[in-house]
Formats: structure tokens, sequence, C-alpha cells
């Protein structure tokens, strides 16, 4: 499927001028008024979970770019819900997700894309599926925002991979705390820093 219209960034967050409040000063995150923007039922549940949320802002991505169409963040959520792409803990409450086997089967279903599951997935792989014209949501750690940094680890956070300059790997990242966070490139040595090395694939 070829892209007929122009990338969007999406965040997680309804407020992207907050998503450095959220991560570094410790600003709760239903301190959002945006909130109803997202189609969050209340204040509560958009608070709950707007920190689990990257995942579901890169398929809103995906879709805006290649259909110019997509439903709300909540709408969205609450189909990769129903199909088990996330779990909560009956007795803490914890909420776990993104789950790649479930979600990849709402999108299929539901949605106009293909998805596919990488469980492993090398840097050249990444850049083989970018040159397919593939979308990549990438599990990355959520430091990648800031870069000039040590990667503290690899994984848990996603980004979606839009296309490669050479050996640059561009991205939008749904909890980037500044414009260039969120519309961002990096040379693909220093991306694979944070890089947990699997993802989900989208056409």
């Amino acid at each position: 499927m070829s892209e007929h219209h122009p990338f969007p960034t999406v965040t997680q967050y309804a407020s992207p001028d907050l998503i450095a409040a959220f991560a570094y000063k410790g600003r709760a995150h239903d301190d959002d008024p945006c909130w109803a923007e997202t189609g969050a039922p209340d204040l509560e549940t958009y608070g709950r979970w707007s920190g689990h949320m990257c995942g579901i802002a890169c398929l809103r991505m995906a879709l805006l770019a290649r259909t110019g169409n997509a439903p709300t963040m909540f709408e969205l959520l609450d189909g990769a819900r129903k199909y088990g792409a996330y779990t909560e803990d009956a007795d803490t409450g914890e909420i776990r997700g993104l789950i790649y086997a479930p979600f990849v089967q709402y999108v299929r279903d539901v949605h106009p894309l293909d998805a596919q599951v990488h469980r492993t997935l090398t840097a050249p792989d990444l850049l083989a599926l970018l040159d397919d014209g593939r979308l990549v949501m990438t599990s990355v750690h959520k430091e990648i925002r800031r870069p000039e940094n040590p990667a503290p680890s690899k994984g848990g956070h996603l980004v979606l991979a839009t296309g490669r300059q050479g050996d640059t790997v561009h991205f939008r990242n749904p909890s980037g705390h500044t414009d260039q966070a969120r519309t961002a490139s990096l040379p693909v040595a220093k991306f694979a820093e944070f890089f947990g090395g699997r993802g989900v694939s989208l056409t």
C-alpha cells in the first residue's frame, strides 16, 4: 500500500507540550487539560492508561499515514483490549502490554493494514523492512528521546520507524518531550543502543 497522506505525529498524551513535565517533573498523567481529545471516557481512565499508549499512538499514526483516517486513541485501545493485547492484574491492577500477537490479530481483523510480529529483529532486519516500505513499531528504551545520554537499557517503549536514508533511521516517538524528539532521526548504530530487537511491522 503506497503512502498518500502527510505523515502525522501522534503522541500518547493529549498535550504534547506537557510530556516533559510528565516524564521529568512529576506532573500527574491525569493533569492534562486536553485529555478528552483522546476519546477517553473520563479523566481517571485517561490518567491510568496514557502512560501505556505508545503502541496505540503508533497504530494511529500508521492508519492516518496510509488512509487519512483513524479512530480515536481510546477507540483503538478498546479494540486492542478486546483481543487481549493488554492485560490487567486482578489483584494489583497492573497493566501489561502491548502484547504483540493479539495486537497483530486485532490490526489484521479490524483495520486496513497488514501486520506482522518480529520476535527477533536485528538492526539490518529493521533497515530491510523499511526498504520494503513497511512501517515498524520498534521496542526501544524510552530515553531514546535524549540520545545524547547513554542508553539505560533496551526496549520497553514503542516508537514508529518510518523510513531510512542511508544509515539514518527516521522515527516518530509517541513520548518525545520536544518537537525534535517526537519527529526524530538517529544513525542506526545509535538507535541500536536503545533497540530491544523486536517489534511489529505494518503496511
